[in-house]
C-alpha cells in the first residue's frame, strides 16, 4: 500500500468525483472546483480544486458569491499538495479563517484488529433512531467542548433518507454514553470514512477510541471497502499510527463566514 497511490485515489474518488453526503445537498463541477451546496447544517464547501496562479484569485470570489448567495457559511478543504503552493494565503487574504490542520491517513480495513477489548461494563450499541443521535451529540458536546447539534441533524437526515450510506455507534457505561463514533460509507469507491470518534473526559485512555476504529473497520470491510481513511487531530494520530494507518497528506479547513 503506496502513500502516493492511496492519496491519488482518494483525490479521484472521493474529491474530484465527489457524491453529495445527505439529503438537499448537490455536488457541482465548476471550472477546477468541486463543491457541495445544501441546507445550513449540512457541510458546505470545496472538496477539490485544481488551481493556477492566474485563476486562483477569480475562483476563490466565485465560490465567495456563490455561497453568499445561498446564504450559508462554507469551508475550503485544503490540501497540502494542493495548488498553487500559495492558496491558503490567497484564501486568508479574501477573508478565510483556518482552523486546526489534520493529517488525511487511510488503512486497510481488513488489516486492522478485528476487536479491541472494551472495558467492564461498556457495551457497544448501534445508533438507529433520534435517541441514539441525541447520545452521540451528548458525546460530542462534552469530548469536544463544542455545540454538535448540526451534526445531530445531518446524521438523522442520513438515517432517514440514505441509511446505507451511514452507520453510528455508542459506548454505553451503565448505560450512559461514553464515546461514539460515525461511519460514512462512498458507495462505488474503495473508501469509508470514520468521522467523529470523541470520548468524555474520565472514560479516555481505557481502549475506546481503539474499539471503535475496529468497530467501524468491520463494518466497512463486510461493506466492500477496501481502506478506512480518517482526518486526524493530533491527539488520535499517534493511535492510528501505532494500529497501522499510514499518513498521506495534510488537510486544512479554511472557513468563510456569511
Amino acid at each position: 500500500m503506496e502513500p502516493q497511490h492511496l492519496r491519488d485515489l482518494y483525490d479521484l474518488q472521493l474529491r474530484r468525483e465527489a457524491r453529495p453526503d445527505g439529503p438537499g445537498c448537490r455536488v457541482e463541477r465548476v471550472g477546477s472546483v468541486v463543491r457541495q451546496t445544501g441546507p445550513a447544517h449540512a457541510w458546505n464547501g470545496v472538496l477539490w480544486s485544481g488551481l493556477d496562479e492566474p485563476a486562483a484569485d477569480a475562483a476563490i470570489a466565485a465560490q465567495v458569491d456563490h455561497y453568499r448567495a445561498a446564504g450559508v457559511s462554507f469551508e475550503w478543504k485544503l490540501y497540502a499538495h494542493d495548488t498553487p503552493a500559495d492558496l491558503g494565503e490567497r484564501l486568508r487574504a479574501a477573508g478565510f479563517t483556518p482552523e486546526d490542520p489534520e493529517t488525511l491517513m487511510a488503512a486497510e480495513a481488513a488489516d486492522l484488529p478485528g476487536e479491541v477489548p472494551l472495558p467492564e461494563g461498556v457495551e457497544l450499541r448501534a445508533v438507529t433512531d433520534e435517541a441514539g443521535v441525541r447520545q452521540v451529540v451528548e458525546v460530542h458536546d462534552r469530548a469536544f467542548g463544542t455545540d454538535s447539534s448540526h451534526i445531530g441533524r445531518q446524521l438523522l437526515d442520513r438515517l432517514a433518507a440514505d441509511p446505507d450510506t451511514v452507520t453510528a455507534v455508542v459506548a454505553l457505561a451503565d448505560d450512559e454514553p461514553v464515546s461514539a463514533a460515525r461511519l460514512e460509507l462512498y458507495p462505488g469507491t474503495d473508501f469509508a470514512g470514520l468521522w467523529g470518534g470523541g470520548t468524555v473526559e474520565g472514560w479516555r485512555g481505557r481502549g475506546l477510541y481503539r474499539a471503535l476504529v475496529a468497530h467501524r473497520a468491520r463494518i466497512a470491510a463486510a461493506r466492500g471497502h477496501r481502506y478506512v481513511q480518517v482526518d486526524a487531530a493530533d491527539t488520535s494520530r499517534p493511535i492510528l499510527l501505532r494500529l497501522g494507518f499510514l499518513p498521506l497528506t495534510t488537510t486544512t479547513p479554511y472557513v468563510y463566514e456569511v
